[in-house]
């Protein structure tokens, strides 16, 4: 019996733990019940939070956990030294130097050396065989949250942390650590303190977004991958160019759901724990531009990197000319971001062009600011190409290889075969009722997602519980027999 629990409760590389698994949901009903126990003793509290979340690091990457501790500590104590020398500019540059090279260090270590090396490789015409570094769970998301700290200290825009408990906490918290969202620390200092309070409208809040995040991962999004998506991406040969087109759209659907999915479980776990995060995704293919799109996708990267290298780049401050260089050069960053690979890289070069091409059309072609609204068929028009571009984009993005985008888009407008539409959609019928019911609930007004919660929030924690069982259920009725793990965690 010990040794099975142990085992349970051990770090399994092809399990790693995510909040859809039944270990996580029995976990956090312990977790729960002692958090509410020190609802009145903050720094117990805080200490048993922070423990938690090393253990739910290590079930996700085992024990590079250390790694996340060396980001705390050393982060934590150059903010502390910068703030203490702050009229010393000049050191103040020195310490977020070393910052920089601490965190950005280990991130290029274990999630680059096989890129650029391999590059070298190739140059040299020399054969490369890739290293054998393993990628921590989430490194790209908590050493950019710990590097953000370390900026704004050093810019003035933040205290720091009073302790290192507070620290370790704000970094480590476990909803947001492995796949985000980025959450700043002038959003998340204040409430690590604050008196304990959960109220029903947080709760039934919490209890939506947990619900619709686990809706989103574990039934939209891993059945429609399993059973028609990765098919196609697969062995695209095998298959029509209506066929490619339909997985195309398909995976659009499956990265949103998985995404959005995740951080719509994280929100509402810190809700149901008395903490705020900001919203991440807002209906990103309902976007009327290339530029609303990225308002709306991925809020907390696209924050970051606009704050953090596309302002530090000069922005827009420096001219029309280099304001769309910045804009390239930042998402050619973020497209490396997603990944140590060309195709990323194209990717965020795909975007970044696009950004700069609409900055350029929509100012100096129409002559309309960043307040201008379209309406009617012209925003429907937008919203048209914007999401067939995005989903262009997603070919490259999801394909390991430029042969791969390349023939599926051969497929796509060479062997077509729309007389095989009927067929295409009866043979995968649950799979394209499940797209059809991810996209037509993605263009829901948020007014009716309000309305929801507005109910939930009349209700007793029994409707809450009947709620989570019945989703948990439908779960159980489609997954498949092994954990999907999430997207972003290769980030």
């Amino acid at each position: 019996m010990i040794e099975k629990l142990t085992n349970v409760l051990t770090y399994h590389p092809q399990e790693p733990m995510i909040f859809s698994s039944a270990l996580f949901l029995l976990l956090f009903l312990g977790f729960t019940f002692i958090y509410m126990c020190l609802q009145r003793k903050c720094t117990a509290r805080l200490l048993f939070v922070t423990a938690f979340s090393y253990y739910f690091y290590y079930k996700s990457s085992g024990f590079y956990f250390f790694l996340l501790a060396l980001v705390t500590l050393s982060d934590y104590l150059i903010a502390a030294m910068i703030y203490r020398h702050r009229t010393r500019r000049g050191l103040g540059k020195w310490l977020v130097a070393l910052s920089l090279t601490i965190d950005l260090g280990l991130l290029a270590y274990f999630k680059y050396t096989n890129f650029f090396a391999g590059m070298v490789a190739q140059l040299l015409n020399n054969n490369f065989q890739p290293w054998d570094i393993f990628l921590p769970v989430g490194i790209s998301f908590f050493t950019f949250q710990s590097l953000s700290y370390t900026i704004d200290v050093y810019r003035g825009d933040l205290k720091p942390l009073s302790s290192i408990l507070d620290y370790a906490f704000y970094v480590s918290f476990f909803p947001q650590l492995v796949a985000g969202p980025i959450v700043r620390a002038s959003d998340f200092a204040p409430q690590i303190r604050r008196p304990l309070t959960i109220t029903n409208e947080m709760f039934a809040r919490g209890v939506y977004f947990i619900l619709i995040g686990l809706f989103k991962k574990a039934v939209i999004s891993d059945y429609i991958s399993l059973n028609f998506v990765d098919r196609i991406f697969d062995n695209p040969q095998l298959y029509s160019g209506l066929e490619n087109l339909l997985g195309l759209y398909g995976y659009a659907l499956q990265i949103y759901c998985d995404f959005s999915g995740y951080s719509d479980m994280a929100i509402g776990i810190a809700l149901l724990l008395g903490f705020h995060f900001p919203l991440n995704f807002n209906a990103p293919y309902s976007a009327v531009s290339i530029t609303d799109f990225w308002r709306r996708w991925h809020i907390s990267l696209s924050t970051w990197i606009r704050d953090y290298i596309y302002i530090s780049l000069g922005g827009n401050r420096k001219g029309k000319v280099r304001q769309y260089v910045n804009l390239l050069i930042t998402m050619l960053l973020g497209g490396l971001w997603h990944g140590a690979s060309l195709h990323f890289v194209a990717w965020g070069g795909m975007h970044g062009l696009a950004l700069a091409v609409h900055k350029f059309f929509r100012t100096t072609i129409l002559g309309r600011d960043s307040s201008y609204r379209s309406r009617g068929l012209r925003r429907g028009l937008g919203v048209f190409l914007t999401f067939n571009f995005v989903c262009f984009t997603w070919l490259f993005f999801r394909n390991t290889s430029f042969d791969a985008s390349l023939l599926m888009l051969n497929r796509i407008f060479t062997d077509f075969h729309p007389e095989l539409f009927l067929q295409v959609i009866m043979g995968y019928r649950y799979v394209f009722a499940l797209i059809l019911l991810g996209y037509v609930t993605h263009f829901i007004p948020n007014s009716w997602q309000e309305g929801v919660v507005s109910i939930l929030g009349r209700t007793n924690v029994v409707v809450h519980a009947l709620c989570i069982v019945a989703v948990i259920y439908i779960v159980i009725q489609v997954k498949s027999s092994t954990i999907q793990p999430f997207i972003y965690f290769q980030f």
